[in-house]
């Protein structure tokens, strides 16, 4: 089935205007989701609207309430919420147009694909996109969808364009509040370096297929086995846990291994045991081999 456009109406520059189509570039359907199911029965559990003292009450007789201290709502009927709703114009008017970089990324929130909503406006979209792309610019703009009112920046992409809405000023936390506890700490320099060196075995380009979500696999085969009938299931692997104190010789042992399993160089061959000395014959297992003391001069403790 073809997606629904989720918004309709007019992209303007200025005196150009055409039709334009909003599709989301997101999806929830393919996530597993689940509903609750009485397993006496196999029922699915219909959810009742509850009033601890009237007891079950039609949610059509029901209405939206502020809550402006514990226990004290101001109660709004759908009527006065509809009074301060904000039409949509259907009307997409840019206001100006910036570089993407002054736009941090903590800003960006929700994108969507725009594409021509029929051939009648084809070529005044195609002029907008192509003169967009030219200029270098993301255009911004703003947008009611469901009722509210949202800034939105738009980018040429592909033969369309991707519409993304901005998170609003209230939105945003202060990050001082939380970032501003860290303790700042000294430069060390040998370990940054081993760090970069690190970094730049690890490089490489972005490939989305290669993060895939394991917990939704375990879902799925946790499901598909329970289907076929052995009741069993998967389990994701708990995350490794080293317990390496010395930061310094974490850091040499990581770029001795080519940056880890995610890096772009090869990790040495583990070096093969020396076999242990034969025992004497009173006694029954051999006794391990000693590991070797890293040498003071290579232990450095982490900047505080």
């Amino acid at each position: 089935m073809a997606p629904r456009p989720s918004w309709r109406g007019h992209l303007k520059l200025s005196l150009v205007a055409c039709p334009v189509s909003l599709f989301p570039a997101t999806t929830a359907a393919n996530e597993v989701h689940f509903h609750l199911i009485n397993p006496a029965t196999g029922n699915r559990i219909r959810m009742q609207t509850i009033d601890p003292e009237a007891g079950e009450v039609e949610r059509r007789d029901l209405v939206k309430g502020y809550e402006v201290e514990k226990d004290r709502h101001i109660l709004l009927t759908d009527e006065e919420l509809k009074s301060v709703r904000l039409e949509s114009t259907r009307t997409i008017e840019i206001e100006r147009f910036v570089d993407a970089s002054e736009i941090d990324r903590i800003w960006w929130s929700d994108p969507y694909f725009m594409v021509p909503d029929g051939k009648a406006g084809l070529d005044a979209f195609s002029v907008i996109r192509t003169a967009m792309e030219e200029a270098g610019k993301v255009a911004l703009a703003r947008l009611v969808l469901t009722t509210r009112e949202r800034v939105v920046a738009i980018e040429p992409r592909g033969r369309g364009m991707l519409v993304t809405t901005l998170r609003a000023l209230h939105e945003m936390r202060d990050e001082e509040e939380i970032l501003g506890d860290i303790p700042s700490s000294k430069r060390n320099a040998p370990m940054i370096e081993i760090a970069e060196k690190i970094i730049a075995q690890q490089q490489g380009p972005f490939d989305p297929a290669a993060f895939n979500d394991r917990y939704e696999e375990a879902l799925r085969a946790l499901i598909a086995s329970k289907e076929d009938g052995d009741g069993g299931g998967v389990t994701a692997a708990p995350p490794r846990e080293d317990n390496v104190i010395d930061l310094m010789e974490a850091l040499r042992r990581s770029l001795e291994q080519g940056g880890g399993k995610g890096g772009g160089g090869k990790a040495r061959p583990a070096a093969k045991a020396k076999p242990a000395a034969k025992a004497p014959a009173a006694k029954s297992k051999s006794k391990p081999a000693a590991k070797a003391k890293p040498k003071p001069a290579t232990r450095r403790r982490a900047a505080g």
